[in-house]
């Protein structure tokens, strides 16, 4: 089958990921996942509900330890290291958690602010300085002083972006950035993601469903099976809608109904 977009892409490998098994005691969720993600790359993680796409974002950014396979950062093996060599390569990361995940109780500038608290030794005006230039950077900055409850859910996205950016990391983590969010409001956040990544260089790893943002963002990127627990596509998702014969992906890229008939393990 025709499941693997063909690689024209020289750019190195920034992130690779060998025979990953991610499970939950004896359920397992994934297996012998394996992909590249080329530096400077938007990178999609496709599949349907359950399937475990936010479970690979969990033990890429260091929330679940996987039980088999590797995980490297350039040639950094980031489960095989000691905390202090994770916590040494998670400042690279930088997380757009689904919710915001904003302290309710901080205003957004506050929020901005606690990563540079907690992890360098700035003074407090050049800390100032520095939540305004993120939060200007997503258009933020007028809503420096208000908290999180005063704000829409597009406003919210935007605020944990530029806490995400607060260490200047290279690499960007978005666990559903779209979800919830109105057509209008969802296609800023895409050229907002866009112009992030041109404009800094980040690499970017997204998990989403939502087809129009991932046509619109991504240059590459695996489909997640939940009934043979491993990715069973790799290649962006334009290549993969127009492309691949796989049945399950062919379905999702066209938001239609699997036919029984075609499913995995029923032909």
């Amino acid at each position: 089958m025709n499941n693997q977009m063909p690689s024209t892409d020289d750019r190195p490998a920034l992130i690779t990921v060998n025979d990953l098994t991610l499970a939950f005691g004896p359920r397992v969720i994934q297996h012998d996942v394996s992909f590249q993600v080329k530096r400077g790359s938007i990178f999609a993680v496709m599949g349907g509900s359950g399937c475990g796409k936010s479970t690979l974002l969990k033990s890429m950014i260091g929330l679940l330890r996987p039980t088999g396979g590797t995980y490297k950062v350039e040639k950094d093996d980031y489960w095989a290291g000691d905390d202090a060599s994770r916590i040494r390569i998670g400042r690279r990361f930088g997380v757009l958690f689904q919710s915001g995940a904003l302290w309710s109780s901080m205003t957004v500038g506050e929020n901005v602010a606690l990563p540079m608290q907690m992890f360098t030794k700035l003074e407090a005006p050049v800390i100032r300085r520095l939540v305004e230039l993120k939060l200007g950077l997503v258009g933020m900055l007028h809503a420096i002083d208000q908290y999180p409850s005063e704000l829409s859910g597009g406003m919210r996205k935007r605020a944990g972006l530029a806490r995400a950016m607060s260490l200047d990391p290279d690499i960007l983590f978005f666990d559903e950035p779209s979800a919830g969010l109105d057509p209008i409001t969802s296609a800023r956040l895409d050229d907002l993601i866009l112009n992030l990544r041109d404009g800094l260089g980040a690499t970017i790893i997204i998990v989403s469903h939502e087809l129009s943002s991932l046509f619109h963002i991504a240059d590459d990127g695996i489909f997640l099976d939940a009934e043979q627990k491993t990715a069973i596509a790799h290649g962006s998702p334009t290549w993969l809608r127009d492309h691949c014969d796989d049945p399950m992906v062919h379905a999702f890229m066209h938001r239609e109904q699997l036919d029984s008939s075609s499913s995995h393990g029923n032909g």
